[in-house]
């Protein structure tokens, strides 16, 4: 049954990848999508009809989870998922069907071997090319065509050697060659096929033996126990690269291997089923451990957010107190300088008046002088009048002089009374904007206790009672904030235990993450680490597969060591639109990141740049692979509540499995 075309129309959201998943899950286990072909082949019944082939087991196990945690973006969730449950299918259902089976298919070698099954061949299957045409070059040393033309007309043919290898002796190429072929039973039928070829031309071994005359073309067999025990060059080849076995015993062979890889396969299974035990134990511990140090850091937080409230309340009260209190000495300051200025008023009128009176009784004391003079003064007593008379200006000129002295007095009293008024209302409007400068409560307080000592006298009871108060308010107060500190102190304290219990935490779910296989959105992210598939690409573009991983291999280890070199920075900094800040970003004219992308192309660029940006992230200074909890779903770094949320997932399906 073909399925490949039936949901192309309709596709899912990675968050549905995990339901979906479990429901192509359900099918296959019913049997409704076809996996195996034979005892030792299977197909995959998510690939789309063309591309249909055979796989062993482990083949498909490995296509499978390639595509299913593929983290390219041609891929759509729906395909991923579908794979991802052909590996859950593989490793829980499939394996006891496989570890069940008896090395049977290995014991006959496939259709159209006609080989005797004891008879002795050299392994790897080897033939041998004679009467390879040679001619002398210009040093006397014998010189012929080279193993890959041959090798390409080998092909061409259909023979699908390996490579071809001239045999070489002291005169130079012997004309003769060894072709090898691959190992398992597709290379024997190859070999046969190759054998068999050249002996209806009437070029085999036997023909070649049984001609003595000078033989056009080439001569071409397998190589079997003769060749291999001969003593010329072509035994010393032999018995250089390989050994003689029977098919019987390559038979055995592998099905001993093929036992040896289904028990290893159900042991790996096992431990891995195992080590899952463990981890949901230490999930379960440290959820509750989370769940204890989530409950802890919630009262911490709601006993500081109550305090703090309050510490604010009671600030805010004492701020109305103290600018209640302001104002009420303002009022005071106010009505004390209007008294003193009435007084002062008072004191003018006084002055006025007493200025008035000294004028009246001046007038009064002349007019009394001068009529007692005209009554008591006799003609005859001219001398006697003139001696009283000045007896009575004495008395008036001395009266006079003692009020003049007690006005002077009073206008001196006057006088000062309003200077010192003046200064006192000076000295307290400065007092006043001194208070109302001040930004703190204790300063505020201070202000109010030098105001005070400015308004009274020190046997004022009334002022000194209003001091003691204020002081004692103020160490109250000065207790409060000391006391306010040592609980802020106790709990960034507890805050900084907490984060360093969740930070190991942290770190024990991502060592235990790196043993479970992806099968998520959340999994553990090797940040730096870098993708050699586009160089394994880029070179098989330009070689044969062996040699294109072989040079891939080379390119990735290279460009590793470039990623660790502190002094290659591929970046440069650019101004953002709008902002005072600088952003670094790849420089595009890097010349080692321009050189790469002409000849290896885009795929292989973004590799190491995405590389080179992860290790500028997390880890610039140490320059090396760092694992993180990531979320591949939305493409950023996890939290630890999603981590331990996944790990209770796998933990449920788990269990679900089992019941």
């Amino acid at each position: 049954m073909d399925i490949s075309s039936g949901d192309d129309d309709s596709d899912i959201s990675e968050s549905e990848m995990g339901e979906y998943e479990d429901k192509s899950y359900e099918k296959l286990k019913k049997g409704k999508y076809p996996v195996i072909v034979s005892d030792e082949t299977y197909t995959c019944p998510y690939c789309p009809q063309k591309n249909k082939q055979t796989y062993r087991y482990k083949d498909l196990l490995q296509h499978a989870s390639g595509v299913g945690n593929s983290g390219s973006s041609k891929r759509k969730p729906r395909v991923k998922a579908n794979h991802l449950a052909l590996v859950k299918y593989l490793q829980i259902d499939l394996v006891p069907v496989v570890s069940s089976l008896k090395p049977k298919a290995q014991e006959d070698p496939p259709s159209g071997c006609e080989c005797d099954h004891d008879e002795k061949i050299v392994w790897p299957w080897t033939g041998i090319v004679v009467n390879i045409p040679t001619r002398r070059s210009e040093d006397g040393r014998s010189v012929g065509e080279s193993g890959s033309k041959l090798r390409d007309e080998l092909i061409s043919r259909g023979f699908n050697p390996v490579r071809v290898h001239p045999l070489w002796n002291f005169r130079g190429h012997s004309g003769t060659a060894a072709v090898e072929f691959r190992k398992g039973w597709p290379g024997l039928h190859n070999a046969l096929s190759f054998e068999k070829a050249y002996e209806a031309d009437h070029h085999g071994k036997k023909d070649w033996s049984a001609n003595d005359d000078v033989n056009n073309g080439l001569y071409a067999w397998v190589a079997r126990a003769d060749d291999y025990n001969s003593s010329g060059i072509i035994g010393e080849y032999l018995r250089k690269i390989g050994d003689l076995k029977t098919i019987s015993e390559l038979m055995e062979e592998e099905a001993r291997k093929q036992v040896r890889l289904v028990s290893n396969l159900t042991n790996i299974i096992e431990t891995k089923n195992k080590h899952i035990k463990e981890m949901e134990a230490i999930c379960s511990e440290t959820s509750k451990s989370l769940e204890v140090l989530m409950g802890e850091k919630e009262n911490l937080l709601q006993a500081y957010n109550e305090e703090i409230k309050k510490i604010q309340l009671s600030a805010r009260e004492h701020f109305q107190k103290i600018s209640s209190d302001h104002e009420k000495l303002k009022s005071q300051l106010e009505a004390h300088r209007q008294e003193l200025e009435l007084r002062g008023a008072e004191l003018e009128k006084r002055e006025a008046l007493n200025e008035t009176e000294s004028k009246k009784l001046a007038e009064e004391l002349e007019e009394f002088v001068h009529t007692t003079t005209l009554e008591l003064m006799p003609l005859e007593l001219n001398t006697g009048v003139n001696a009283f008379q000045n007896s009575a200006l004495q008395l008036a000129a001395l009266e006079q002089k003692r009020a003049d002295e007690k006005v002077m007095k009073l206008a001196e009293d006057q006088k000062r009374q309003k200077e010192e008024l003046h200064n006192k209302i000076i000295q307290l409007e400065k007092k006043l904007d001194q208070k109302q400068a001040l930004e703190l409560e204790i300063e505020q307080l201070r202000g109010s206790l030098n105001v005070i000592r400015h308004m009274g006298d020190a046997d004022d009871i009334e002022v000194l009672e209003k001091m003691e108060a204020s002081l004692k308010e103020l160490r109250e107060k000065e207790g409060e904030l000391e006391d306010l500190e040592a609980l802020n102190q106790t709990l960034i304290v507890r805050e900084r235990k907490s984060n360093d219990e969740l930070q190991e935490a942290r770190k024990e779910l991502i060592n235990g993450l790196k043993e479970i296989s992806g099968r998520g959105n959340v999994s553990v992210k090797r940040m730096g680490e870098l993708d050699g598939k586009p160089f394994l690409e880029a070179m098989k573009r330009k070689y044969n597969e062996e040699l294109a991983e072989e040079r891939a291999s080379e390119l990735c280890s290279l460009w590793e060591e470039y990623l660790k070199d502190p002094d290659w920075h591929p970046f440069k900094r650019i101004k953002l639109e709008g902002k005072e800040e600088y952003k670094e970003v790849i420089d595009d004219e890097d010349e080692k990141l321009r050189d790469l992308k002409d000849e290896m192309g885009n795929e292989a660029y973004k590799s190491v740049t995405s590389a080179i940006k992860e290790i500028n992230e997390y880890n610039p200074s140490g320059r090396y692979i760092i694992s993180e909890l990531w979320n591949y779903g939305e493409g950023r770094k996890a939290s630890l509540k999603e981590g331990v949320e996944f790990l209770l997932e796998i933990w449920e399906s788990t269990k679900r499995k089992r019941r």
